[in-house]
């Protein structure tokens, strides 16, 4: 898996000073405008390819592509990598891109890239294989899975057995000398943006400011998620896979850490969508608009529930692994709009001193 740190401020700063190159390139010709695929469905199409740029976790991609090569005869050239470099890849590349599909890990990459009308629609049958809130109101891209934010605590510790309630506790001086955080990782802006939401921008300040006088800055929730297994600090926000991940990868005899969730609605309640869009300027509209057809469709979907991303499928009667909380019990998706492109985050991230 890619790691996804520092690149989220490349995205955000980058992005306005590309705004001028991004622009809109031609629709293709082997799909509709209102981005139905050609007749003939995806047997059709074999022997075309199409290029994925995607910030997603890169084993499961991988074995998500292959499947789709296999049922469809369409081939995938995959490049797998940060999610903000490769949306300030496609911004500076504009119409002139060689990617079909952007798959990002959160919204806000791919908020950025719909705002400047490079992204085409997605087909309408394949929105509605998925809940309307877990994709693009403007029907730019779609969602494919979920995750939740998590608190991670060092067993036997006081975080352990009194976890907070709300993300909010953890910038009291309470919490001074035992927190950990990443605030370079992309997963960790859209909290910071619940928090403006809720609390506003003074009081979404205020909160980072505690964060930063109490806590230890790590560069990555996985170093986080190590700093917390191994007692260096006694707890840290991430999100949820990451520590499902290291426990496989430290079996259970090795793992001392476990996770706790905030109260449901609290703005550390965060679930959020990853998601799938086709770049307008792509030459092969109806192949992609294909894979992202299996994307949400049952095979793709089963397959996700099943990877070692520990991730949450959206599709309807495909549940998650059993071992994972109910995402109902954790809160609900974030609406887009409330996530906006990370911008006014990244401003707050970098007053406090959180990010250079």
């Amino acid at each position: 898996m890619p790691r996804l740190g520092r690149p989220f401020l490349a995205l955000s700063t980058t992005a306005v000073s590309l705004l001028a190159l991004a622009g809109c390139g031609s629709s293709g010709g082997d799909a509709s405008a209102d981005g139905t695929p050609a007749a003939g469905g995806p047997s059709s199409l074999a022997g075309q390819s199409i290029t994925v740029y995607s910030g997603q976790h890169e084993q499961t991609v991988k074995a998500l592509t292959a499947d789709f090569e296999k049922r469809t005869g369409i081939s995938v050239k995959l490049r797998s990598g940060d999610e903000a470099e490769l949306a300030n890849q496609i911004l500076q590349e504009g119409p002139a891109s060689p990617a079909d599909v952007f798959y990002a890990e959160n919204p806000p990459a791919l908020t950025v890239l719909e705002e400047k009308n490079l992204l085409a629609p997605v087909a309408p049958g394949t929105l509605k294989s998925v809940p309307a809130a877990d994709s693009s109101p403007q029907g730019g891209w779609v969602g494919v899975s979920a995750r939740t934010a998590a608190f991670v605590t060092h067993l036997g510790t006081a975080a352990d057995s009194a976890p907070p309630a709300s993300v909010r506790d953890l910038a009291t001086p309470a919490w001074k000398g035992r927190l950990g955080i990443a605030p370079a990782e992309t997963d960790f802006a859209p909290i910071v943006t619940r928090m403006i939401k809720t609390d506003g921008t003074d009081g979404a300040k205020k909160w980072l400011q505690g964060l930063k006088a109490n806590a230890k800055v790590y560069n990555s929730n996985e170093d986080l998620s190590v700093a917390v297994n191994s007692g260096e600090v006694q707890g840290g926000v991430v999100d949820h896979y990451y520590w499902y991940r290291l426990r496989d990868e430290k079996t259970a005899a090795g793992t001392h850490s476990k996770l706790h969730y905030f109260t449901k609605g609290d703005p550390g309640a965060l679930v959020d969508i990853s998601g799938a869009g086709i770049l307008k300027s792509s030459k092969h509209q109806a192949a992609a608009q294909a894979f992202l057809a299996y994307l949400d469709g049952k095979d793709a979907q089963q397959l996700i529930a099943g990877s070692q991303s520990y991730e949450y499928p959206l599709l309807s009667g495909v549940p998650g692994k059993a071992e994972l909380t109910p995402l109902d019990t954790i809160g609900t998706v974030v609406p887009v709009a409330d996530l906006g492109d990370g911008k006014a985050s990244l401003q707050l991230l970098q007053d406090t001193g959180l990010l250079q």
